[in-house]
């Protein structure tokens, strides 16, 4: 756990639903406002939830304080997790002094499962069994369908995991290009031709469990905020078969008045033209910067000269689209997402030299910070591990 994940309160939101969209994570470990005596419980269970997924092992009177909550309290919400399979004891505490020493709980991260599936890549749908704690044990690839195969081929692949999980399934978390609304419905995925396509609900019905979907970036960022140690404000850009963003602010995410806060793809970068984009317009950002674009280029560069001009140029209609989003909401790092031989080096070096021309940094030595995640291909799996444990239990 990194010290800034140390450092997180926990989430102040009772369990959700599957039907409730998820993700509050708190500053503080008490609670601010008054809570109503009907959701008291779940909002209780929730705390010391998160208090375990973020500090570890710790024994019922620690929990009393750190949480705020009287013993007996602990120990009712303790004993009644257990009995749901979400906390176990863990043994005693070496003794440092006289009296009894003290029981250890944690969350039980093997007790159930969360099924994730990611849906951005662009030769692959990817698909993982997970403990509570975002480790992955069991990972599938099935090759892309054609668009009139997308559900059922994500229905087999689900169906399969669940199957594999030897273990209660807490619910399964999707992350998939496109626009998608707090309803998990894809307002417009371009790239699998969906306008108004009920994704969660076409799952949930085939599947018998909770499912949650977000768009893929929006995910992506969740998982570098709960498990990648990234700050309060940062902006994650996600590259596979297109591009998009995920951003937090103040660890909240930013989802905007249409759900399309992030759809950087689509926005068009210079005015040299440029390649024709599945939306239909001319020289959008995932046009020159998704991997299928810009390998199609780097393929045909007939020298490492060329490659290099390519990856710049690439770079820098990515500083171009992302200017006007730094200088608006001062966030202090952005976090590529993608095949790190295309985004690393010379991509983001030009990156962040255009973000240094077009914005104000508040001195010389300061400025926004780009960095690759180092989450890998699977931080999109994670995310959607976040999302139902956010959803289903009130942790992130």
């Amino acid at each position: 756990m990194s010290p800034t994940e140390a450092h997180r309160g926990p989430s102040l939101a009772e369990p959700h639903t599957a039907n409730a969209r998820a993700f509050t994570p708190g500053r503080t470990l008490r609670q601010g406002t008054k809570v109503l005596p009907e959701h008291a419980r779940g909002h209780n269970r929730a705390l010391v939830l998160q208090t375990l997924f973020h500090q570890g092992a710790m024994s019922r009177a620690d929990l009393s304080r750190e949480t705020g909550l009287t013993r007996v309290t602990i120990s009712d919400l303790v004993a009644e997790l257990i009995a749901d399979g979400f906390v176990t004891e863990m043994g005693v505490r070496e003794a440092s002094g006289p009296g009894k020493p003290a029981i250890l709980v944690d969350l039980d991260h093997a007790g159930h499962r969360i099924v994730g599936l990611d849906l951005s890549g662009s030769d692959t749908f990817i698909g993982a069994v997970l403990t509570l704690d975002g480790s992955i044990v069991v990972r599938r690839e099935v090759a892309l369908p054609a668009d009139e195969d997308v559900v059922s081929t994500v229905v087999e692949l689900a169906r399969g995991l669940v199957a594999e999980s030897h273990a209660p399934v807490l619910g399964i978390g999707v992350g998939t290009p496109g626009v998608v609304d707090d309803h998990g419905v894809i307002l417009t995925a371009p790239n699998f031709g969906w306008a108004g396509f009920d994704l969660e609900g076409a799952l949930r019905s085939a599947l018998g469990l909770p499912v949650l979907v977000a768009n893929d970036a929006n995910a992506a960022v969740l998982a570098e905020y709960t498990f990648g140690g990234a700050p309060d404000d940062v902006l994650l850009v996600k590259v596979g078969r297109g591009v998009g963003s995920g951003l937090l602010l103040a660890g909240q995410p930013m989802r905007g008045s249409r759900f399309a806060a992030g759809e950087i793809g689509h926005v068009t970068v210079g005015t040299d033209g440029g390649p024709q984009c599945a939306c239909g317009k001319v020289g959008c950002l995932e046009a020159w910067l998704s991997v299928p674009s810009l390998s199609s280029r780097l393929a045909a560069a007939s020298d490492p000269e060329t490659r290099e001009g390519i990856l710049r140029d690439a770079g820098e209609r990515l500083g171009i689209a992302l200017a006007p989003v730094v200088g608006a909401l001062d966030v202090s790092e952005i976090v590529l997402s993608g095949p790190p031989e295309l985004l690393g080096g010379s991509l983001a070096d030009q990156t962040v030299e255009t973000l240094r021309a077009r914005t104000l940094a508040p001195s010389v030595d300061e400025g926004v910070r780009v960095r690759m995640t180092e989450q890998g291909q699977d931080i999109v799996l994670r995310g959607a591990a976040v999302m139902v444990l956010s959803g289903q239990l009130g942790v992130s």
